[in-house]
């Protein structure tokens, strides 16, 4: 028995999300069945991140375990030949038996993509939030500065989170301009349920003038969902990659 790590990209335009459900495509099912096919054995992964429906993925993280005498680092090769064209193996290896990414150290890094412009731009819009307001980018920095460091993040989470602590650690959270997208770049050592989608949502409100930066601090001080922003848009939310802060993830 082994245990094999992949590294996982995919558009998430067409599936109900990483976790498997009960109606609907999702990412966890198309790798299982993919897997079982391949090996000839039930193959059921583990992801570090179960992303929601729409939200597209760079670098995610699964593992499996398999008797199968496949290399580690032969699985990306092999998958790829299976899987539909949205969903890709960046990597694999073997890991230890005993490695599971949702129980080790991690800093994963998620990207939020506004289009700012007159107008839609149809290659845009599967990745990225259009609007047609500006936004004060200075003003949202502004703004992103009183989410760093470990808060009780209630505020900026959906009220279904089962999560037993609404507290988390943000180790950083930057907003900047690349042409005429607006990127929000957040890294930490993990997200409640919808997080990063509400702090975009948050902040966007900043840059369009209905809430001063400073008021950030004051939502999470009062932990009521209802004071924070609106969810921003799946489609425009993107989780970029993982770092283990462990030798094992990241021999």
């Amino acid at each position: 028995m082994k245990r094999v790590m992949l590294t996982v990209a995919y558009d998430g335009t067409n599936y109900r999300g990483w976790q498997l459900q009960p109606k609907g495509e999702t990412i966890e099912r198309v790798l299982n069945c993919c897997l079982s096919e391949l090996t000839g054995e039930e193959i059921m992964v583990i992801g570090a991140s179960r992303t929601d429906a729409g939200v597209h993925a760079k670098g995610n993280i699964a593992v499996f375990d398999t008797e199968s005498r496949i290399p580690g680092d032969k699985f990306s090769y092999a998958l790829n030949q299976r899987l539909p064209e949205d969903i890709r193996i960046c990597g694999s290896r073997e890991v230890s038996l005993d490695f599971h990414p949702r129980h080790c150290k991690s800093r994963k890094t998620y990207e939020y993509r506004i289009y700012c412009a007159p107008f839609p731009m149809p290659v845009k819009r599967l990745y990225s939030y259009f609007t047609y307001v500006p936004l004060n980018v200075d003003l949202m920095s502004q703004a992103a500065a009183y989410l760093v460091g470990e808060h009780d993040f209630k505020s900026f989470c959906s009220v279904q989170t089962q999560a037993l602590t609404t507290v988390r650690q943000v180790d950083a959270v930057q907003v900047y301009t690349e042409g005429e997208e607006i990127v929000i770049r957040v890294s930490g050592r993990g997200f409640l349920y919808n997080m990063v989608r509400i702090m975009a949502g948050t902040l966007m409100e900043v840059g369009r003038g209905r809430m001063e930066p400073e008021k950030v601090k004051e939502i999470l001080a009062d932990r009521d969902r209802q004071t924070a922003g609106p969810t921003a848009p799946a489609c425009g939310l993107t989780l970029i990659g993982y770092e283990f802060l462990t030798e094992e993830g990241n021999d």
